[in-house]
């Protein structure tokens, strides 16, 4: 999952953004709403928190623009007003969910993983593969009952391949939703974690790789 969290208090946006990466999520920083546009005008994300009260555009504008492109992310909208109304503005909007400041880590992931399942098709909350379970909310892989214990990338990446239920994933993709914008489209990144995966999977093998065009679960 990949998620773009804009807020100009920056030690709270690092703070957020570290967390959220042990959670396992690929995160990218913005410190105002003109950057948030630059940000989504070239990267995938599938969500985007949103502080309200940004500076040099606001956050009701970047969530105006958003709707307005029909960007596909769903927009968490953060801001420190309690009020119902202020809430009611903040949906209106076209955000898909209000959290008030201050509020707890635990919230805000959860929210994030719900928002972030309303953007896919929808999928079972435990995704499986013959003996191969694997449980997002959880956090937690295994196979034939032995817990495998994975890195929050290989559990990304074997996540979007159990989701894409045997369709042919490409590296292109992988890089996209389980890194940030900090990896380069040009190192074996993928590649690495795919055969540090397989390693871990065990055999029979489970991750196939389909010359020229990406990875996918054995049918």
């Amino acid at each position: 999952m990949r998620v773009l969290v804009v807020e100009d208090h920056r030690e709270l946006a690092e703070t957020l953004a570290t967390g959220l990466r042990r959670e396992g999520m690929a995160v990218d920083l913005a410190w105002d709403g003109a950057e948030a546009l630059e940000r989504t005008s070239v990267n995938r994300y599938d969500v985007v928190v949103l502080d309200r009260d940004l500076p040099v555009l606001h956050g009701d504008e970047v969530c105006r623009a958003l709707v307005a492109e029909r960007y596909r992310a769903r927009v968490l909208m953060l801001t420190a007003a309690t009020t119902i109304e202020d809430r009611v503005d903040g949906l209106s909007l076209g955000a898909d969910d209000y959290l008030p400041k201050p509020f707890a880590f635990a919230e805000l992931v959860a929210r994030i993983r719900a928002l972030a399942r309303r953007s896919q098709p929808a999928l079972p909350p435990v995704l499986a593969h013959g003996e191969l379970r694997l449980d997002p909310g959880l956090r937690v892989a295994s196979r034939a009952g032995r817990r495998l214990e994975l890195s929050p990338k290989e559990f990304a990446v074997l996540e979007l391949l159990l989701a894409a239920q045997g369709r042919v994933v490409s590296a292109e993709e992988l890089l996209e939703r389980a890194w940030d914008e900090a990896a380069d489209p040009f190192t074996a990144t993928v590649k690495v974690t795919i055969s540090r995966l397989r390693r871990k999977l065990g055999d029979p093998p489970l991750v196939e790789t389909v010359p020229q065009a990406g990875y996918r679960i054995w049918a």
